[in-house]
């Protein structure tokens, strides 16, 4: 988010913060969240990033099944030969219909935290005379953690009911769905069972988003300034600076956070009923069972489908915006 300067208007008594956005040099403007149609912008989005989430569903599946299976099992290979020897190509796809109808309220609420926050804290720290640069990075890094802890209240319950449906099989099937695993869920463990691994996920996912956000916005920029403002009329290049942005915070990301992504998913792939250890003594068992590389299975797979994720989202996302933006706003 690119704001040069904030004005303070006065209108009958009440203070107005109008964020005035322009180009920085060698940046092109952003699509502000007060730009946007709000209908519009959640209509698109949902259909967008269903859309993307189908494709990508597969490799988090595989990743799923890799941080759940024990050694010497767990190889990337050997984990897709047996999904599709058991199941076929429909085991890739096993709890989707359950993931699907949670994405499409997480990334409303992800969406919608996101944006306001960022205005919000760009605003306040150019009144406070922060420097644009700086300014940009902290309301990207405040926006990264406020969506996701919003999103995490719908998305956790879901993750719970997807990965229970993700790593059963066809002939060890203990749900037929995603509404019958979600009641039976809650008739074991309360709805204390649909948010178990809650706090790992808002551990693992707020400080990753944060850090995500703020790199993103940071390489978009470095990215830009080698590019040329001669390039800021071209889709072509648009498309290519934010992707190469999205995909190297990804990755990053995937990374920083993979211990706690498969301690989280250990937890979350409990049978109903059972006492859930602590964070720390699943911790303990992880690395007991195959040392410290146990806590980074299912990397490969993770990597790749954060990096495309991530780099799809965001050339979608920014597309959304345009497409969402008000008539004469841009």
């Amino acid at each position: 988010m690119s704001f040069s300067a904030v004005e303070v208007e006065e209108h009958g008594g009440e203070v107005e913060l109008v964020a005035q956005e322009e180009m920085v040099r060698g940046i092109p403007a952003e699509v502000s969240w007060e730009m946007l149609d709000k209908s519009r912008f959640f209509l698109l989005g949902a259909a967008l990033f269903s859309g993307v989430s189908a494709a990508l569903y597969p490799a988090v599946v595989l990743k799923t099944h890799l941080q759940v299976t024990p050694p010497p099992q767990a190889a990337v290979s050997a984990a897709a030969a047996a999904i599709l020897r058991r199941d076929g190509p429909r085991g890739f796809y096993r709890g989707f219909g359950a993931s699907l109808a949670g994405t499409v309220p997480a990334r409303a609420l992800y969406m919608a935290a996101l944006e306001a926050t960022k205005s919000a804290v760009a605003s306040a720290a150019l009144r406070l005379g922060v420097a644009e640069p700086a300014a940009t990075a902290a309301a990207s890094a405040a926006g990264g953690v406020s969506a996701a802890v919003a999103a995490q209240v719908v998305w956790t319950p879901v993750d719970v009911v997807s990965q229970r449906l993700m790593v059963q099989t066809a002939t060890a099937s203990r749900y037929r769905g995603g509404t019958d695993a979600f009641r039976k869920i809650l008739l074991a463990d309360g709805v204390r069972g649909l948010y178990r691994g809650f706090g790992v996920s808002v551990l693992t996912y707020a400080p990753s988003s944060a850090a995500w956000w703020a790199s993103y916005a940071t390489a978009q920029r470095l990215l830009w300034r080698t590019v040329g403002s001669a390039h800021h009329e071209s889709r072509g290049a648009a498309m290519a600076v934010q992707g190469a942005s999205a995909a190297a915070a990804g990755g990053a990301a995937a990374l920083v956070t993979m211990p706690l992504d498969t301690v989280k998913t250990r937890l979350q792939v409990m049978d109903a009923g059972a006492r859930a250890p602590s964070l720390a003594a699943a911790a303990r068992a992880l690395v007991r069972e195959g040392g410290w590389a146990s806590c980074y299975r299912g990397l490969g797979p993770r990597w790749a489908s954060m990096s495309l994720s991530a780099a799809t989202m965001v050339t979608a996302y920014e597309f959304l915006k345009r497409l969402s933006a008000k008539e004469g706003s841009l």
